[in-house]
């Protein structure tokens, strides 16, 4: 999947859209300072559920964080619980 990016300094997010133009999953996140970003939202429409369409979205945010040496600090209930999940995954970005 190619997720699109945007990033307006403040505020962040990855993100899919259908053929015909509507959103259909994003991750989003808040810059906290230079080095943090917080993950404050992810969502996936219905039509998605079950192809690991979350779990790609939070894999591109960690891939954006360590290009950029950032760390990230969950609040979305997804990425708490994938940091708690899977801690070795994650280690070299959780804030």
């Amino acid at each position: 999947m190619n997720f699109e990016h945007q990033d307006n300094a403040t505020k962040g997010e990855f993100f899919l859209n259908n053929d015909a133009g509507q959103r259909i999953a994003e991750i989003s996140y808040l810059w906290r300072d230079d080095q943090t970003i917080i993950a404050d939202h992810t969502w996936v429409d219905d039509s998605l559920r079950g192809q690991g369409v979350a779990r790609k979205l939070l894999d591109r945010l960690a891939e954006f964080a360590r290009e950029k040496s950032l760390k990230i600090v969950p609040t979305c209930s997804y990425v708490v619980v994938m940091f708690k999940r899977e801690p070795t995954a994650f280690s070299d970005v959780a804030a």
